[in-house]
């Protein structure tokens, strides 16, 4: 089990969720518990303090006792607003975090060693951001922030329009830190409902996982 770092969780809970017909993705049951329920439980021993990104009611997630915050740039401008959010938090409220680890609201099996991967990823490549991978697939939501570059994401993203977080990162240089992605892919996303039922049943045949 990794320590507690200097790092801020940041759970991206602000999507529309389209494709789920609306609702909360993050309050779906996998395996007897909520994503929201397993992804603080897998983040808490990774980071010295979490936050949630949503632009719904804050109240729903209340019982978490997680502090809530809403993107700074009006109209959903997607997960970059959500991570500008988290970088402009840490740097009020915890000035001991110097990066932030941004995750989706909808992945079940996040991996234990996610933020010590990343940045060991990102120390070798000696760039200041790192983002997963899982069998071919990069999952560019899934990384490691520096709060030191927020001025620099607000202005592509008010200034440049700026949205594909892919583009932004290339900017400054990404490392990847790679995981299989079987038995169970820890990176799989819930975004339908065959989704949903397809995380529950290997949740229940990968307890592990």
């Amino acid at each position: 089990m990794t320590q507690p770092r200097a790092i801020l969780g940041l759970i991206l809970a602000g999507g529309l969720a389209r494709r789920m017909g609306g609702g909360d993705k993050t309050l779906l049951a996998v395996g007897g518990e909520t994503i929201l329920a397993r992804t603080i439980a897998r983040l808490l021993p990774q980071c010295a303090r979490m936050l949630i990104n949503t632009n719904g009611e804050a109240a729903r997630f209340a019982a978490t006792g997680l502090p809530v915050v809403a993107d700074s740039i009006a109209g959903f401008a997607g997960p970059l607003a959500g991570i500008l959010a988290g970088l402009d938090w840490a740097a009020r409220h915890a000035p001991d975090c110097d990066s932030v680890l941004s995750v989706p609201g909808d992945c079940p099996f996040l991996p234990r060693d996610l933020a010590a991967r990343l940045e060991q990823a990102r120390a070798r490549a000696g760039v200041p951001l790192a983002c997963a991978a899982s069998g071919s697939r990069r999952h560019p939501v899934i990384g490691l922030w520096p709060v030191g570059l927020r001025e620099d994401l607000r202005h592509a993203l008010q200034d440049e329009g700026l949205r594909k977080v892919e583009s932004w990162g290339a900017r400054h240089g990404v490392a990847l830190a790679e995981w299989p992605d079987t038995p169970v892919d820890p990176f799989f996303n819930v975004n339908t409902p065959q989704d949903a039922a397809a995380a529950d049943r290997l949740a229940r045949n990968h307890p592990q996982a």
